[in-house]
């Protein structure tokens, strides 16, 4: 992807506010759908996310060799799956052969095309892609563990994107990044969010009040960080014209995945260890 600086005029309230709205759905699919259907609830919901993140990168980012980079992702997304659900006793190692062996399956998948326009471009971003959708499947050992961990953790996650959305949507001050229409004050409240939820529910994840404010604290961090990132990158894209009448909504959907990616690992040590 391209370094190339991104003008300062991107409107707020368009960058967030669809953002806001999809973080709902995508809290409820993470809280609800498990307590609904347990397994294969989780299942389910992980796989929608996945599949998600994999078609709306692949449109935003532009990584060449479309249908390639479709497939060694979607493969991606369902050997992480089995990695985790096929063992009895499944732990997040058994994550690595499917990065390792997904890698080189991104690097035969460049090398192949024929010319090779933005190799290397492409080749960080879908190491990036595969990464995220892999993390994704943190989320199958945290239902594991119990309902609660993970109905606390899709909470947080969703109060989290919600409130630092919403503030940016009106307020994206002090800017943390150029012409990202990102702020220091959203990312605090995404982070008080956070804690206060985590702290609302902690009686389902069996918290005391201290570990819960920390928990909630530490994953609505990382929530706000990643979507700092995940906006810089649908700015970015959106600006260079790389996003079409065809998939509007490609950036705003990657904005959101991102950070619940970035915290589906945390979120399974941070409760494991509390």
């Amino acid at each position: 992807m391209s370094s190339t600086a991104v003008p300062s005029t991107t409107p707020a309230r368009p960058h967030h506010l669809p953002a806001a709205g999809l973080a709902v759905v995508v809290a409820a699919l993470l809280a609800g759908l498990p307590g609904l259907l347990g397994d294969v609830g989780a299942l389910a919901a992980v796989l929608v996310l996945q599949l998600a993140l994999v078609l709306s990168w692949v449109l935003a980012t532009g990584v060449q060799g479309f249908a390639a980079a479709l497939t060694v992702g979607t493969a991606a997304a369902v050997a992480a799956d089995l990695a985790l659900l096929l063992p009895a006793r499944p732990v997040l190692g058994g994550l690595l052969a499917v990065l390792g062996v997904g890698f080189l399956a991104l690097v035969l998948q460049q090398m192949v095309r024929f010319p090779r326009p933005d190799l290397v471009d492409s080749l960080a971003g879908s190491a990036v892609l595969l990464t995220a959708v892999t993390a994704l499947g943190a989320v199958l050992l945290l239902e594991r563990s119990g309902e609660g961990p993970l109905v606390v953790t899709g909470l947080v996650i969703g109060a989290a994107l919600v409130v630092g959305h919403l503030t940016d949507a009106v307020l994206p001050r002090p800017q943390l990044a150029p012409g990202v229409p990102r702020g220091l004050t959203g990312m605090v409240l995404a982070v008080l969010a956070g804690a206060a939820t985590a702290w609302a529910v902690r009686d389902v994840a069996e918290l005391g009040m201290l570990r819960a404010l920390l928990a909630g604290a530490v994953l609505a961090g990382v929530v706000a960080l990643a979507g700092v990132a995940g906006s810089y990158l649908a700015v970015e894209t959106t600006a260079e014209g790389r996003v079409d009448a065809l998939s509007p909504w490609a950036p705003t959907v990657v904005q959101v995945l991102l950070p619940v990616a970035a915290c589906a690992p945390v979120a399974l040590g941070v409760l494991t260890v509390l």
